[in-house]
């Protein structure tokens, strides 16, 4: 529903905010349980690129029609995450990582499949970059057991909580340091900060709609140009530019 669409693509942007990105110049990110590409669309339209891990093949057949930019992979996390070392920039994963803590096979074992996935994570991303996971635990203990096993893989950091006086809007995003120990981001709705926060919260939402950092407006003439540009870059097969290029059709049935 397009609830859920909207709720996934607040949370990729606020995963994105927190990986703390250079603004000069486009990064290469991993996107775990990439699912249809929700998130990956919002990596895009940030000028960086990304490369999608999901354990769906129907979910990224999704992702395969709707065209999107990142390459997809069909692969379980819990096997690993098969990069060759410092190659991504950072690493955002939408309600992905909870599932990890189930056992769905008698040979799995969640603390194993998740330790797995963190170090071999660790491994791919550079030195100095970040994860951001946002998951819905079902308890405390899963949170536990989640957080325990990264950091036993190397990584520093810890738990950021948006909102966490809201039953609705509480969110748990896992903020992991490669290599570094940053300063833990704080979470949005939260006592001590919250009058600096609810400006820059209003300051984005406006700057939103017009173009962030100079760039087109989603779905002008412009930004279609700039998209199908990209694409042609990528060597993939794109319709030549007409005067009719990014042009409303009339209503007419």
């Amino acid at each position: 529903s397009s609830r859920v669409v909207e709720i996934q693509s607040q949370m990729s942007e606020r995963a994105v905010e927190l990986l703390g990105l250079p603004d000069d110049r486009p990064c290469l990110l991993l996107d775990v349980g990439c699912g249809s590409g929700l998130s990956g669309d919002y990596i895009s339209e940030e000028g960086h690129y990304w490369i999608g891990m999901d354990i769906s093949p129907a979910m990224l057949d999704v992702a395969v029609e709707r065209e999107v930019e990142g390459d997809l992979l069909l692969a379980d996390v819990g096997h690993g995450i098969p990069f060759r070392p410092g190659m991504f920039d950072g690493c955002i994963s939408i309600s992905a990582v909870q599932w990890l803590c189930n056992a769905d096979k008698k040979s799995h074992s969640p603390p194993k499949r998740l330790y797995r996935f963190f170090s071999t994570l660790y491994t791919a991303l550079a030195r100095g970059s970040r994860a951001v996971l946002q998951l819905y635990p079902e308890n405390s203990e899963q949170l536990e057991l989640i957080t325990a096993q990264a950091m036993r893989a190397g990584f520093t950091g810890g738990m950021v909580v948006d909102y966490p006086n809201s039953a609705k809007a509480k969110k748990f995003f896992l903020c992991l340091f490669v290599g570094t120990s940053g300063t833990l981001p704080k979470g949005l709705g939260t006592e001590s900060a919250s009058e600096e926060l609810q400006q820059a919260k209003f300051t984005n939402e406006r700057t939103r709609f017009r173009n962030v950092k100079g760039k087109s407006v989603k779905k002008s003439r412009d930004w279609i140009l700039e998209k199908k540009e990209r694409r042609r870059r990528q060597g993939k097969e794109v319709r030549p530019d007409t005067k009719y290029t990014g042009r409303k059709r009339r209503p007419h049935f």
